[in-house]
């Protein structure tokens, strides 16, 4: 006779309990543009009028306004996923944990958005790449495509570091301590919550399919 296999109740709860608690750690990602205005955003340095929404997409007009464009509340550990459009020389970037007040690639920092293959920028560091921590660390290559296309990217910041993806492929793994002692002069790098933003950069931008989920301590 075959003896039954009896799992221990402790041992149960452990296992009911494990998929609760990955599940707990990382929120369901929800939409932070919801595709027809500027619903959750706020223009920062003047009024957003240099921002308009529509048929699914966020475009900046490059025109004056707003310096940049951030959301209604702040952010600490999340993953953001966006897709961009860049025009030919044009130039934006999303800013994370940054404040309301002061150059939010100082006081927060920002991940860039270039059009990496535009004749303006041919001259720049490897750190103002699209990708890049601005100012601060390179992407490990350069995967975007040339203007005027759809490009995917992903932010993930979980305590003190941080992770980009664009298109696909990861271009930052990033110790923020580590970094901030190398580079003192970009403060943000020290921030743990804050705003996400989208900048003006006087170039035109388009933005779609902006989400976020929250990361659990």
């Amino acid at each position: 006779m075959k003896r039954a296999f009896c799992v221990p109740a402790a041992l149960t709860l452990l296992m009911l309990a494990a998929p609760l608690a990955r599940a707990d750690h990382d929120a369901e990602w929800r939409t932070l543009f919801n595709g027809e205005d500027l619903t959750g955003w706020h223009g920062v340095g003047g009024p957003a009028t240099n921002w308009n929404a529509g048929d699914g997409v966020l475009m900046c007009t490059g025109e004056q306004g707003s310096q940049w464009l951030r959301t209604d509340r702040e952010y600490a550990d999340f993953e953001l996923s966006l897709e961009f459009n860049i025009p030919e020389d044009g130039n934006s970037g999303v800013f994370v944990r940054a404040p309301a007040e002061g150059a939010p690639w100082v006081e927060g920092f920002e991940i860039q958005v270039l059009d990496d293959y535009g004749p303006r920028w041919r001259d720049l560091r490897p750190n103002q790449y699209t990708g890049a921590i601005y100012a601060a660390q390179a992407p490990s290559e350069r995967v975007t495509k040339k203007a005027g296309q759809w490009q995917s990217m992903r932010i993930r910041l979980d305590g003190r570091h941080c992770a980009v993806w664009v298109n696909g492929q990861q271009v930052i793994d990033a110790d923020l301590d580590a970094l901030a002692e190398r580079v003192p002069n970009i403060r943000g790098l020290k921030r743990e919550k804050g705003y996400i933003g989208l900048q003006n950069h006087s170039s035109p931008v388009y933005y779609r399919n902006i989400r976020i989920r929250e990361i659990g301590n």
